[in-house]
């Protein structure tokens, strides 16, 4: 079973400014969990993300256009500023997992959600995503 944990931004993590020296603790704290969890042999990947104004978004519209908007987005609560992968073997242990997960941003309120990712097998009969004929 694998779950993301997505840190969520803050207006903090939108700014973008360079990490100073005040961060430090916590690049350590989060650096030693995830050194933690790869001993674990959970841990699939994780990573901070660059503020939404160095981004886009892409709008599928129901006529087949596609249209691109540039960041920066307004609503910071529904950004995401970093995630971690976990692999493990159930919903408690991921739990567990994430329930020590350190906090990203200490001194500001902040949240973080964990979501299950899907898997082969949950698409029906064969569980396989793979297009018909697509090199594995």
């Amino acid at each position: 079973m694998r779950f993301m944990i997505q840190v969520r931004a803050t207006v903090s993590s939108e700014i973008g400014a360079p990490p100073g020296p005040e961060l430090l603790p916590v690049f350590q704290e989060m650096g030693a969990f995830h050194e933690e969890m790869a001993r674990a042999g959970v841990l699939l990947d994780g990573a901070g993300l660059r503020p939404s104004r160095q981004g886009w978004r892409q709008r599928y519209k129901l006529d087949g256009s596609r249209e691109v908007m540039d960041g920066p987005f307004a609503e910071t609560k529904e950004l995401i500023a970093g995630y971690t992968l976990i692999q493990v073997r159930s919903v408690e242990e991921a739990r567990a997992w994430a329930s020590r997960f350190p906090n990203p941003f200490p001194g500001q309120e902040c949240e973080v959600e964990v979501r299950q990712l899907y898997e082969d097998a949950d698409f029906g009969p064969g569980g396989d995503m793979a297009l018909p004929g697509a090199s594995t």
